[in-house]
């Protein structure tokens, strides 16, 4: 579920901004009209105990949610009715709820996925303009992960020719292990379509001049845009992740996280 129509990050490669999502003045988070009522009435009723995912399109850690507290209301009910939740975020304000990820957490599966797209805080300044560098999420990571939450990186999307260095490739996975992240995971793509390309392209020409030039002659209008050497590149992040053992793979970031899933599963037998 998201919470929040819109988000203020201002990241210039943000897909939702697309045509196809229908959300007008995306930079302008508004909260959704009666959410918790709606999210009380649909979890109450449900018999099995699932995990609830929360911000796949906006980021669910806004400005607002520090007045509003949308969020935090929806982790009292998850905790309520004995969910457990998935969350996407770039923001530092998750720990604000640290309490009661911790209480979820006892009772079934948690998994937080922090967006690092670059180890640089200067280029993160650009292209995440307006949400914490990319330091402070290794922080938030670290801290969840000694307090017992399983917490990784969404090191989506990747930038051609802008995120795709082999040594900052390194550097991130580096940086993972040392604020003790249990995985990582990266599809070593961004997406481009309709309106979201626009404003992209408005963006490269502003901070980085003459790229978009070369976006156009080797990407066209291609929706999936992988960066140049993909193979080698995600091999050399594979290899990097299994050296630091970062789980890395999709299928064992959930087997892992999963943990009450399981337990439930063995019981029936």
């Amino acid at each position: 579920m998201n919470l929040y129509r819109g988000c203020p990050h201002g990241c210039i490669y943000c897909d939702s901004r697309s045509n196809c999502y229908h959300v007008d003045h995306f930079d302008v988070p508004r909260g959704k009209e009666n959410a918790l009522t709606i999210l009380e009435k649909e979890i109450s009723s449900k018999r099995t105990k699932g995990v609830v995912g929360i911000g796949s399109m906006s980021d669910t850690y806004n400005p607002q949610e520090e007045i509003y507290e949308q969020t935090r209301g929806a982790l009292k009910l998850i905790l309520k009715y004995g969910f457990g939740v998935a969350i996407d975020t770039k923001s530092d304000l998750i720990l604000r709820d640290l309490d009661l990820l911790k209480q979820i957490n006892e009772k079934n599966d948690v998994i937080i996925k922090l967006t690092i797209t670059t180890p640089d805080d200067d280029l993160s300044r650009i292209i995440e303009p307006r949400v914490c560098v990319s330091s402070k999420r290794y922080e938030v990571i670290r801290t969840l992960s000694e307090n017992g939450i399983f917490a990784g990186i969404m090191m989506t999307p990747v930038l051609p020719f802008i995120t795709d260095q082999e040594d900052d490739i390194r550097k991130l996975v580096k940086l993972a292990y040392e604020n003790k992240a249990r995985f990582i995971h990266t599809d070593m793509a961004v997406t481009l379509r309709e309106n979201q390309r626009d404003y992209y392209y408005e963006k490269l020409d502003e901070h980085f001049p003459g790229l978009k030039e070369k976006y156009i002659r080797y990407y066209g209008d291609r929706y999936g845009c992988a960066v140049p050497d993909y193979r080698r590149l995600y091999k050399l992040f594979s290899e990097e992740c299994d050296r630091n053992s970062i789980l890395h793979e999709m299928k064992d970031i959930i087997h892992a996280y999963k943990k009450h899933q399981e337990d439930q599963q063995i019981s029936l037998f």
